[in-house]
């Protein structure tokens, strides 16, 4: 029997599962606004397996560039997703039913604060996250390549 933590995990991932799939056969209607805030879905290609995989995470937006927050709600390592775009930066992303090719890069000490702002004012939990941990929870940002 999976003890508590093991539990918690599979929940976790049975809720990620299920925005994703709604998401998807919706063309977001269903999952893009997540407890009031704007959620998109990103397609890494992972860093040991070279497969696929598909994440729904809350955004915002400077400019023409979208932002994420590697947050994982504080966990002391950073997401899969986060670690897959260390070896393969660029990915897909998708807004509702529209897909975007974009190249991912972690924002710099001198631009992070402003981004930061940014995706506290969408997400205010990401302040408390940022508690839960000694790591510096990066804010990533999005380039549109085509």
């Amino acid at each position: 029997m999976p003890d508590h933590t093991q539990r918690s995990r599979n929940k976790a991932r049975k809720r990620v599962n299920d925005h994703t799939s709604r998401y998807l056969k919706t063309g977001g209607e269903d999952g893009h606004i997540y407890s009031g805030a704007p959620t998109l879905l990103l397609t890494t290609i992972g860093r040991e397996s070279g497969n696929p995989y598909t994440t729904p995470l809350i955004y915002g937006r400077d400019g023409d560039r979208y932002l994420l927050v590697a947050s994982r709600t504080g966990a002391p390592r950073h997401p899969g997703w986060y670690r897959n775009l260390s070896k393969t930066p660029d990915v897909e992303i998708q807004i509702m039913a529209e897909h975007f090719s974009v190249r991912a890069r972690t924002a710099t000490p001198e631009e992070k604060p402003a981004l930061w702002r940014i995706m506290t004012k969408l997400w205010p939990p990401f302040e408390e996250y940022q508690t839960r941990t000694e790591r510096e929870i990066p804010v990533v940002v999005l380039e549109l390549t085509a």
